[in-house]
């Protein structure tokens, strides 16, 4: 099978697509054949090499991920396709079924196909009213978004910001505050306008044109881009908050998302509550040209890997 490997820490010609053995399953296993893949921005973060990062982190990750090139050679965490064969253990999926994933440090996804435990906690039914491409948007935005919206305690009728509101996240956190009864105001730049607003935003603030207006007063402010990115207008969001408002940010914590969030998007897609968000399409052996474009920082919503 074809795959994209990782050769070492660097700039994305360190991508090299390659033939690699086919995975075969195990007793309790899943081989997926995987149809769609999504390149994040943590995937540039891990094959980059976290160079932004501090000595000490860098130090950490890479104890973790490998010190000249990654441990797993086959980058991706995020996948939708189906199952292409089990093994003789295996009794929740036949083959056939329409799949997705977020293998999370697995990683794998950057492949044809990929072996996985059955049980593996984030691998679950992909929404049947999707295609593959649409089921790769969610997962990883979805999860990250929910699992800080939820440390929000966001209530029915409360005033609610999302800043970067046109990310991968930010896209699906806005449509889940307005699931959730919120009154979503989003913050992006001059292109995303409309998009955000084709989302249900409520009110949009262009933060490279606009100020917070002086009376606005805030429940929640959600900060989808984290803290190495800021603004004038991030500055004064952090202030303009009721006496009860909190501030989340995807900085604040490392999620720990569980199956039952990922079968809660899966509701959320097929009640037609949250839509997919493509920017670009690129096939696998353009791997390194979907890394330049995302480590950009201007895609809106997700790009997404096909392998045929």
């Amino acid at each position: 099978m074809k795959a994209a490997l990782c050769t070492a820490y660097g700039p994305p010609e360190v991508l090299q697509v390659r033939d690699v053995p086919d995975p075969v399953a195990g007793n309790k296993d899943v081989v997926i054949r995987i149809r769609s893949a999504a390149v994040v921005a943590s995937d540039v973060y891990m094959r980059s090499g976290v160079p932004t990062a501090s000595l000490a982190m860098r130090v950490m990750t890479r104890v973790f991920i490998g010190f000249t090139r990654p441990r797993n050679p086959i980058l991706g965490a995020v996948l939708a396709g189906e199952i292409e064969s089990v093994g003789k253990h295996v009794t929740q999926y036949r083959v056939g079924d329409r799949v997705w994933a977020f293998t999370t440090m697995r990683f794998r996804c950057y492949a044809q196909r990929i072996r996985l435990p059955a049980t593996v906690k984030l691998l679950g039914p992909s929404p049947s009213n999707f295609t593959h491409e649409e089921a790769a948007t969610i997962p990883y935005g979805g999860l990250l978004a929910w699992s800080f919206l939820k440390r929000a305690k966001i209530q029915r009728g409360e005033n609610v910001v999302i800043y970067g509101a046109s990310g991968s996240i930010g896209s699906i956190a806005m449509q889940i505050a307005k699931h959730l009864g919120a009154s979503v105001t989003a913050v992006c730049s001059t292109a995303n306008l409309d998009l955000v607003r084709s989302l249900g935003a409520d009110a949009v603030l262009d933060y490279t044109r606009q100020d917070v207006p002086a009376d606005a007063r805030y429940d929640v402010v959600f900060d989808a881009v984290g803290r190495k990115k800021t603004s004038p207008m991030k500055v004064a969001l952090s202030k303009a908050l009721t006496p009860t408002g909190r501030v989340v940010s995807v900085d604040d914590a490392l999620p720990r998302p569980s199956r039952a969030d990922l079968n809660f998007l899966r509701e959320l897609a097929e009640a037609g509550t949250l839509r997919p968000v493509i920017d670009r399409v690129y096939p696998l052996e353009d791997v390194a040209e979907a890394h330049r474009y995302v480590e950009l920082g201007h895609k809106k919503g997700n790009v997404l890997l096909t392998l045929a």
